[in-house]
């Protein structure tokens, strides 16, 4: 079978002089010019000779039994070559998920919630796919729907999923909660009779969306072999086919896969989407398929970030030392586990942010509902969490007469500080001081609106839409600080791996890496061309396409990918060196004293002593050979949380950021303009600065959208979904993202390779609360729920 066609080629990235630059320098990515002009090949660019489209039936309602399908309709449409439902697939192994198998490959019995796959067509083309799935015929009988945790949890509540025997259940009250984690410490009843000032809150968080600009894609083309080779937009290839080769009745070494190009990921591309789908029509079909959700069906085929209920409580004494915490954290997982899980021992953990608090009581949940499924999203749990202590902090902040920025510091946890779950925090988490630092930036002009040739409409609120000339238009300012863990916890083995090779190529030392880390824009090639450069002293570094030929290297999440696929190739590097340099002893050593005597460095394509001097070209003590090396990599272990006290070391490394929001507020409209985030965050090492600004600058303007603008709409009598397009969706534009300055501090994480930290989610958690504080500081409302709403700032809510 001929491989895909041009467009559909991963492209091995090679990274020479031009883009020179080892560890710390700010070296551009090597796609970056590809993407700004149109010319990168993502996973919608697929394309192979003789390729037939995938489509898939969805439901049309959230909960109900399938009473019937009939396909024969579809099959009778010229041009139709297979229509697949439930039965029709060919393994025992019919579910999947990442950590509890709970979701069908397609809906048998009955569905779970709105956009359900029920059916999988393959056509000969995508209009003719479209046209056949309309013309299957499915009769539901509706079912009552769940969607919130009282028709969740009552005693006559329908179940979403009957018969649970995964490793949740007996942990749980009711078989419509997923999973429950209880963190206590100390005794926050007794603290609450010492606390001066308490303050209690109940907070809602809308459901957000990962807004990732490439919908979901991929080409699936069967192989001789009866194997078959998905080429796929992921942010885990492994975890994929640890799922995909089940469900197909393959073994995993049957399943190829290759990374596509990525638009974009967030946490909606850890759960499979249409994987399964495309490899089960090619391999029935015995021809390529494709599949390449629209944004109305991306909406529905991919998980969100939870929607959250918080309930409250702090205490503090009146010099404003905090004394206790309790808080309740309810979050939707909709109709399938997912990450759920996960992200509920993460918003338990994290929930009263970075304080020191000797005496908590914290219980999360994550709920089965018909809801669309919820996962993971960046920020994982910490973010909703974040949204309600901040909040806290500042009632409490208000109700002592004491500045925000101040009662923050003097509660604020640092390295030897102990978390609620009993784990010692020894790295640096300089809280105090980030927040010090962005009090400190220079604040944005007043008025910036006003000029001397007249008003630019576009610094106001409503901008373009030129509703105001400044009338009724009042500043406030707000801080927010946060803590977000690195990495995967709770005792998951978090590893990575990868395969360097070093070789002559025309006469010049090349290093090739080789992971199966997914690039999902982090920009991790360059990350990795920058550490072999370091650590091999060349100048040229391929960078092979991530595909399972090469050992896991984990998801692209959790801010992980540069602590341990960085480890891991810093770790081949290495022994890549020492074998070179052993070939160097063998060839060399005996006409150079010093090869035996002095410390020897790879340094610009050359061996040189710890003195500076030259031994050897590296391309002559490769000639004629090379060295290659696979290595995997982990960082130190994690324990899983105690099911009835939450204590145990969880987490591998934590991030911190915070922000300060100025907004202006249109006081008689409800507009708001964001006018500036500054932020400051501890990074442990900047390993390419350019690429952290960007991931800070990123993550701002995310929790952005979610304080103001961005949220899926359920209704809740059917559990549809309101608003699946980016007309009714909205999320920020360059019009509405206001000036990022950003303060970087580098305080080195002795455990971590090179001292780094994890920076791409930290920076979303404080930037929500921040600017929620600013709105609430102009406005003088309580605004406890995002996003914020016109109706919420005019009263007509």
């Amino acid at each position: 079978m001929p491989a895909p066609g041009p467009a559909g080629v991963p492209t091995k990235i090679t990274q020479g002089a031009q883009a020179a630059g080892g560890i710390g320098e700010s070296t551009l990515r090597p796609d970056g010019i590809l993407k700004v002009t149109g010319e990168f090949a993502y996973s919608s660019d697929l394309w192979h000779e003789d390729m037939l489209w995938g489509h898939l039936l969805r439901s049309t309602v959230a909960h109900a039994e399938i009473v019937s399908i009939d396909v024969s309709e579809a099959l009778a449409l010229p041009g139709v070559h297979a229509v697949l439902t439930y039965d029709d697939l060919p393994a025992d192994v019919r579910h999947y998920g990442l950590e509890i198998q709970d979701t069908p490959v397609l809906a048998h019995g009955k569905v779970r919630h709105h956009g359900e796959p029920v059916a999988a067509v393959a056509a000969d083309h995508p209009e003719t796919a479209r046209r056949a799935a309309a013309k299957i015929r499915v009769e539901y009988r509706e079912l009552p729907v769940i969607t919130d945790e009282f028709s969740a949890t009552a005693p006559d509540a329908v179940l979403v999923h009957e018969g649970r025997t995964d490793h949740h259940a007996p942990y749980v009250t009711h078989p419509n909660i997923l999973h429950r984690q209880p963190i206590v410490r100390g005794d926050a009843a007794s603290a609450a009779e010492r606390a001066d000032v308490i303050v209690r809150g109940e907070y809602t968080f809308g459901m957000q969306d990962q807004a990732f600009l490439g919908p979901e894609s991929g080409l699936a083309v069967p192989e001789e072999d009866g194997g078959v080779h998905l080429y796929i937009a992921t942010q885990w290839l492994h975890s994929d086919l640890r799922q995909i080769a089940p469900v197909l009745g393959l073994p995993e070494d049957k399943v190829r896969m290759t990374l596509a190009g990525v638009g974009g990921a967030f946490g909606g591309r850890e759960d499979l989407s249409m994987q399964i789908h495309a490899c089960l029509l090619a391999l029935r079909t015995g021809r390529p398929v494709k599949i390449v959700y629209d944004r109305f069906e991306s909406f529905f085929g991919h998980v969100h970030r939870h929607p959250a209920k918080l309930t409250y409580e702090h205490g503090a004494t009146r010099d404003g030392l905090l004394t206790h915490v309790k808080c309740r954290i309810v979050l939707d997982g909709g109709a399938y586990a997912s990450a759920s899980p996960a992200v509920v021992g993460n918003a338990a953990s994290l929930g009263i942010g970075p304080y020191n608090v000797d005496d908590v009581d914290i219980e999360a949940v994550a709920l089965y509902t018909n809801n669309p499924p919820c996962g993971a999203m960046r920020g994982f749990g910490a973010v909703q969490a974040c949204f309600a202590y901040e909040a806290q902090m500042d009632k409490l902040a208000g109700e002592l007469g004491l500045d925000p920025v101040e009662f923050r510091q003097r509660n604020a946890m640092e390295q030897g500080s102990t978390l609620p779950t009993g784990q010692v925090v020894d790295s640096p988490a300089p809280v105090a001081e980030l927040l010090r630092r962005v009090k400190a930036m220079p604040m944005p002009p007043e008025r910036q609106w006003e000029s001397s040739e007249g008003a630019d409409v576009r610094q106001l609120p409503g901008g373009l839409s030129n509703t105001t000339h400044g009338e009724g238009v009042v500043r406030g300012v707000g801080y927010a600080v946060g803590i977000k863990n690195v990495g995967f916890s709770e005792g998951f083995d978090d590893y990575s791996t990868a395969r360097v090779r070093m070789e002559v190529v025309a006469g010049e030392p090349v290093a090739v890496v080789h992971t199966a880390m997914a690039e999902v824009g982090q920009g991790g090639v360059t990350v990795h061309a920058q550490i072999a450069r370091t650590e091999l002293g060349v100048e040229k570094v391929t960078i092979q396409p991530a595909d399972t030929r090469v050992g896991s290297a984990g998801s692209t999440s959790a801010s992980r990918q540069t602590y341990v696929t960085g480890g891991a190739v810093r770790n081949a590097c290495a022994l890549v060196r020492e074998r070179v340099l052993e070939i160097g002893r063998r060839k060399f050593g005996t006409y150079h004293p010093a090869w035996a005597t002095a410390e020897l460095l790879l340094e610009r394509g050359k061996v040189v002593t710890d003195g500076g001097e030259v031994l050897a070209d590296l391309a002559d003590v490769l000639e004629g050979e090379s060295v290659e090396i696979e290595r995997e990599w982990r960082h130190r272990p994690t324990q899983p949380f105690d099911r009835r006290t939450g204590q145990g070391n969880g987490h591998v490394q934590y991030s911190f950021a915070a922000h300060r929001a100025v907004v202006e507020v249109d006081t008689e409209l409800g507009l708001v303009k964001v006018v500036e985030l500054a932020c400051a965050q501890d990074v442990g090492k900047a390993l390419n600065p350019l690429s952290v600004l960007g991931q800070i600058q990123g993550g701002t303007v995310q929790g952005l959208g979610v304080a103001v603008m961005e949220e899926i709409l359920v209704d809740p009598v059917t559990a549809k979904v309101r608003n699946p397009s980016f007309t009714d969706y909205l999320i920020p534009t360059i019009l509405d993202t206001p000036t990022i300055p950003v303060d970087v501090l580098e305080l080195a994480d002795h455990h971590a390779p090179y001292g780094l930290r994890g920076v791409g989610e930290a920076p979303t958690l404080s930037s929500t609360p921040a600017v929620l504080a600013a709105i609430r500081a102009a406005t003088g409302l309580e605004l406890n729920r995002t996003p914020v709403r016109p109706e919420h700032l005019t009263g007509t809510a």
